[in-house]
């Protein structure tokens, strides 16, 4: 984080193609840079985790690496995806700064010693199922390969079978290890495990979610943007439409500027 002020991951929940990744990014970085809003281009490789068995997985991991690659050295970028197996660590670590641990995958000792071992910066979703206290030994586990960059990410806890929430005060829980801690203001809205097999969401609440994570002192957010969620094929419900993006992070700044000035 520089200038006191939170840093942005954000980009489509999977990367579908090149031109829309870079209009996505060029877009972001754009608002970013006039904001001074550090910013790392957000976009899966490929969807492991999906409710249907034909649910959307990707358009080949070959080429998504190779847009998030081009994504990042054509705006200057840091670029981040997800990993699911020990082996993606290696190769994903070849494409992108950041590698991201998905939340069910928080406890995965071997995908997380992997993923320290390439040096990138590792970031960990809090699993649906684990304390903010407990997240201090998935931090562990990549500190005590050698590698001290770790970050945490709040993704919000079960509600019941269908809903999740947050519990702010994990927050400052996890900034009490000495590491970054990022809010996922989108999938901390899904509502999973949906009779129709499509995971929903409350879209209308991620500026409240965000608001509420600026003013804790959150050291960074993660939003999922689409041009046109609707239309996105992976997790359109939860996506905040990208023409809102510019008004959001104006207001946030405001309210970061509050927090530190007090």
């Amino acid at each position: 984080m520089t200038n006191n002020n939170f840093f942005l991951i954000a980009g489509p929940c999977a990367i579908e193609g090149e031109q829309m990744a870079f209009d996505i990014a060029g877009q972001v970085n754009e608002i970013c840079q006039r904001l001074n809003i550090p910013y790392i281009f957000k976009g899966s490789y490929r969807k492991a985790n999906r409710s249907k068995r034909d649910s959307f997985t990707g358009i080949g991991d070959e080429k998504a690496l190779n847009i998030l690659k081009s994504v990042g050295a054509h705006y200057a970028l840091r670029t981040t995806t997800d990993i699911h197996t020990d082996a993606e660590a290696a190769l994903a670590a070849e494409y992108v700064d950041i590698l991201q641990i998905p939340a069910f995958l928080c406890r995965q000792t071997s995908l997380l010693t992997a993923a320290a071992q390439t040096g990138k910066v590792v970031n960990i979703k809090k699993g649906q199922f684990v304390s903010p206290e407990a997240m201090r030994f998935a931090a562990e586990k990549v500190q005590e390969e050698g590698n001290p960059n770790v970050w945490l990410t709040e993704r919000g806890t079960m509600f019941g079978y269908q809903d999740l929430v947050i519990d702010y005060r994990g927050l400052p829980v996890m900034q009490s290890f000495g590491v970054p801690v990022v809010l996922d203001c989108t999938h901390s809205l899904q509502q999973p495990n949906q009779a129709s097999g499509v995971t929903g969401g409350r879209p209308a609440l991620i500026e409240t979610v965000a608001k509420a994570g600026i003013a804790v002192g959150v050291d960074g957010l993660f939003i999922e943007t689409h041009p046109e969620p609707s239309k996105a094929k992976s997790d359109g419900a939860n996506m905040l439409p990208l023409d809102k993006l510019e008004g959001l992070l104006e207001r946030l700044v405001r309210i970061r500027e509050a927090v530190v000035a007090q």
